[in-house]
């Protein structure tokens, strides 16, 4: 991390993907992100129940159980949970009521890519934070203002990190998130994936989907960017990805 006053002004949102069930989420937190100050930490995303909302990763099992989650509250740490399926109905949104229900606090958020989905939850829970997912691809201003007016925060993809004019432009820096580093979805020319990992977290056979195959490109491992540089543009949330042993991410 690079030692600037704006660089220790900004806040994390991280990953809890590679937690098991026997690490206590702070010890995770300890073991794989102990450079952040705990005061630095906003939040932690991840699976809490079994859901067919999910998307972005394929639901395998719970990630932050009711402890993790209890222990998060005691540190002033917001639970995110991503609900980006790209296939979501009326009914379908009913039908997980109780887990909005059981998380629906200050502090904790909803990721979403579903516009109809936002506005549900806006409707019903009014304490979520509600984010806009980074599958939605927002990378026009004009997507981004348009954006604004239902979500609290913009996620914006990966490669725009790079795109410095762009970035200034953007008028209401603070009410964006970007990524601190990046992984496999930094190069990708298709994401594919997304859209199957949708119908896999629906659990009716889905097979996972990934455009390496048909479109070949350099495998680059975990990227960091230059988060000195944007905090000081006044960019001051971050999504920070655990590194994979061996120093990739990704599938």
């Amino acid at each position: 991390m690079n030692d600037s006053r704006a660089v220790h002004e900004i806040s994390y949102t991280i990953s809890a993907r590679g937690k098991t069930d026997d690490i206590p989420v702070m010890a995770f937190l300890k073991g794989n992100f102990g450079i952040i100050p705990l005061s630095r930490v906003d939040s932690i995303f991840g699976f809490v129940e079994r859901c067919t909302l999910y998307g972005g990763r394929p639901f395998v099992r719970r990630q932050l159980s009711d402890s993790d989650v209890l222990a998060m509250y005691e540190h002033s740490i917001g639970l995110r949970i991503p609900l980006t399926n790209l296939f979501v109905s009326a009914d379908e949104y009913k039908e997980y009521n109780w887990l909005l229900d059981k998380y629906h606090r200050a502090g904790n958020s909803i990721i979403t890519t579903d516009d109809d989905l936002a506005r549900w939850i806006r409707r019903d829970y009014p304490d979520y934070h509600l984010e806009a997912s980074v599958i939605k691809n927002i990378d026009t201003h004009e997507k981004i203002n348009a954006a604004l007016d239902l979500y609290d925060t913009v996620i914006l993809p990966m490669r725009l990190n790079l795109h410095y004019d762009f970035l200034d432009k953007i008028a209401q820096k603070r009410r964006i998130t970007l990524f601190a580093n990046a992984g496999c979805a930094f190069n990708c020319p298709a994401k594919i994936c997304y859209q199957a990992i949708s119908g896999m977290n629906k659990f009716e056979g889905a097979k996972f989907m990934c455009s390496k195959a048909t479109m070949p490109r350099e495998e680059l491992g975990m990227v960091d960017f230059d988060l000195e540089k944007l905090a000081a543009m006044g960019f001051k949330r971050f999504k920070l990805l655990r590194v994979k042993p061996g120093g990739i991410t990704g599938f």
